[in-house]
């Protein structure tokens, strides 16, 4: 069966929450309302599936403008290394494309390097973080 990525498709809170707590090492145990949030908060998201169950996950934030944001790319530990990642990250360019964004940005830790300027073709840029 083939991955599917969908462009602000529905999806399970459950089914995010426990995908996105076991890629981000988080132990919440109460499951947050993330369609609601993205909903009133994001310019978009995607949802890859397989064979129906919910393996991956990105979503885009952005600025009411020309800039929109990748935040909380997450792929099932069974489903990475074999291209998900950047199918959801592709399927999010073309989603924030046709929505009239002129850019799309994205921050990572330096050991997702490869996965985002390489499999993605994202270009290095300077950029500032400050913690709050």
């Amino acid at each position: 069966m083939a991955i599917s990525y969908e462009w602000r498709a529905d999806f399970d809170n459950a089914a995010l929450h426990a995908l996105h707590s076991a890629g981000f090492h988080e132990q919440a145990t109460e499951v947050v309302d993330w369609l609601t949030r993205v909903r009133r908060h994001s310019l978009g998201w995607v949802c890859a599936r397989y064979d129906g169950e919910l393996i991956g996950f990105v979503n885009v934030a952005w600025d009411g403008g020309a800039h929109a944001f990748l935040l909380d790319t997450v792929v099932a530990a069974d489903h990475r290394r074999s291209g998900v990642g950047a199918g959801l990250v592709a399927e999010a360019a073309r989603g924030t494309r046709e929505a009239g964004c002129a850019w799309l940005h994205v921050d990572f830790e330096e050991d997702l390097r490869p996965f985002y300027l390489d499999a993605c073709g994202f270009e290095p840029t300077a950029a500032g973080l400050t913690p709050l």
